[in-house]
């Protein structure tokens, strides 16, 4: 195995952390090296999470056993030493993370990078932060990433200036402290227990437990799930969201998409390698189900009663969290395929509404009074030999002229309006679509089917009479406002994310296809375990080492 593919597990960790330190060395003054370490940076890990899509895809002839990489930190076997996983799932989580960043990262350039603020050196370590969450294989390095992408969170939410600002950083900073808390409460009390924090050998343990100590076990299992459902903006817990979001600058909102993703994912990996009992296992999913409606129901009413933009946006990432967690708390694992399709796209038309928030922010009244074709005095007109014409009437043009940029725009938020809310040609659609269609073909004749199938049309419709109620106050209630200079760096990523979002709706198979095998191994905790611990499932095809 050659020595790239060996390293490339470690790629999505070490290059942001590099990056991220040497750009706080450099001095202000050299913006052009900041700037070209930084797109180096995240272009080497978006290459990384191409590579690690391949070789987890059926495109490859298992160059990992199993399409799962082990990464042995150190080269000390597991359960005692730290080990990076990539399945399926941690590949595709860490592609759409690097995806999003590197769009933020090249938005940002065009006027959101000021001196005497790491702007890009905080975006590193987020991205650092994101990508170890997605790849460790033990809770508590799962909570270390977990603090680093929440200190650069805290550094990106309080920039800027404004008592709105840091008092919403303020609260964002309380909650999280208190949920990691919540995780480190959790994490002790299941070390404890079963004496490792090996997620494969966590497995192993727990299903040996009984009694007392299976009680506490389950009772830090709790709290963990308490702990994630904070940072998943989960009802009654996402109060801190809207608030924190729509402060924030909008290069960081769209990028804070994937904090919410982070709990998600750790709900959805711990939940299927935790071994519970059938009457546990129930009332687990019924209260995920019963959270989800009701978070779902809380940010469709954020949304009709948004004033700002912003403001919408977050509240419609509260809508994505509830329908993913009314999914997963269905308990039908066909589900989870269309759910990671709809984490995906959610995840996508969020970041790309966040930045096309930053650019309708500049659109402003103005006075016109000036810009408007005045007619030439009659003495000009008499000394050329002209007849004066008419007092100029606008009521005599054909049709008014709309400039480039507010077409892009305006072109961008109806597509935007589409992924949100749900509607064709675009990916939202076909999300919601296999979601529905999938969950009716399981149980259809289960009530919470049917409340999740009524929820979620629900959900898209407050989406469409909020968003054009917006829409149409942004761009159609004042005419006279200034038409907001584009640059190619802001309209370029947001573009590009357009364009992949209608290639992932006019090819939605392949990706389906890979969901689909990632859901299939995430139900059988066993080609997890095996891949770490072979040792301990009679396998003799371990995972890939590092030397």
């Amino acid at each position: 195995m050659n020595l790239w593919l060996q390293h490339l597990p470690i790629l999505p960790i070490v290059v942001p952390l590099t990056a991220g330190a040497a750009l706080l060395l450099l001095p202000e003054s050299h913006r052009a090296a900041r700037l070209t370490l930084a797109v180096i940076s995240m272009l080497v890990q978006f290459a990384a999470a191409a590579g690690l899509l391949y070789l987890t895809s059926d495109a490859t002839s298992q160059a990992w056993p199993a399409d799962t990489a082990v990464y042995r930190i150190g080269g000390w076997p597991p359960p005692f030493g730290i080990v990076l996983v990539v399945d399926r799932l941690a590949a595709i989580m860490v592609a759409l993370s690097a995806t999003i960043a590197l769009s933020v990262l090249v938005y940002s350039i065009a006027r959101w990078d000021r001196p005497g603020q790491p702007f890009h050196a905080l975006l590193q370590f987020l991205a650092m932060g994101l990508n170890g969450a997605f790849l460790t294989g033990d809770l508590f390095n799962l909570f270390v990433f977990f603090e680093v992408l929440l200190a650069a969170s805290y550094g990106l939410v309080l920039r800027g200036a404004g008592t709105v600002r840091v008092r919403a950083g303020l609260h964002y900073i309380a909650v999280n402290l208190a949920a990691s808390l919540l995780f480190l409460t959790g994490v002790a009390l299941i070390y404890g227990v079963t004496g490792t924090l090996n997620m494969a050998d966590l497995t192993v343990h727990a299903g040996l437990l009984s009694g007392p100590a299976r009680i506490l076990f389950d009772t830090g299992a709790a709290i963990l799930g308490v702990a994630f459902l904070v940072k998943a903006a989960s009802w009654p817990l996402n109060f801190w969201l809207p608030d924190t979001y729509s402060a924030a600058i909008e290069p960081v909102a769209a990028v804070f998409v994937m904090l919410t993703k982070v709990g998600i994912y750790a709900l959805l990996r711990l939940g299927t390698l935790l071994s519970l009992n059938e009457a546990a296992a129930s009332t687990l999913q019924t209260a995920l189900f019963g959270i989800g409606l009701a978070t779902l129901a809380a940010g469709m009413n954020g949304m009709l009663g948004a004033q700002r933009l912003v403001r919408l946006i977050s509240h419609s990432v509260i809508v994505s969290t509830g329908i993913l967690l009314a999914a997963f708390g269905l308990g039908i694992e066909a589900l989870t395929a269309p759910a990671l399709f709809y984490l995906i796209t959610s995840a996508l038309a969020s970041g790309i509404f966040f930045m096309l928030a930053g650019m309708t922010a500049r659109m402003r009244p103005h006075d016109t009074q000036h810009a408007r074709p005045v007619a030439m005095p009659s003495p000009p007109y008499v000394a050329y030999g002209i007849r004066e014409p008419d007092a100029y009437d606008t009521g005599d043009e054909v049709g008014v002229a709309i400039p480039a940029p507010m077409a892009f725009l305006g072109l961008v938020f109806v597509c935007c309006v589409l992924l949100v809310t749900g509607l064709p040609p675009l990916p939202g659609f076909v999300a919601k679509f296999m979601l529905l269609s999938t969950a009716l073909n399981a149980a259809p004749g289960a009530i919470s089917t049917w409340l999740l199938i009524a929820s979620v049309i629900a959900a898209g419709l407050a989406g469409l009479v909020a968003l054009t109620r917006m829409g149409s106050g942004i761009f159609w209630a004042v005419t006279e406002r200034a038409t907001p200079r584009l640059r190619l760096l802001e309209a370029a990523p947001v573009a590009a994310l357009v364009i992949f979002c209608f290639a992932l709706a006019a090819h939605p198979g392949p990706v389906m296809n890979y969901l689909e095998s990632a859901a299939r191994s995430l139900h059988e905790p066993q080609t997890y375990i095996r891949a770490i611990l072979p040792e301990k499932t009679g396998s003799d095809r371990p995972g890939t080492p590092a030397p």
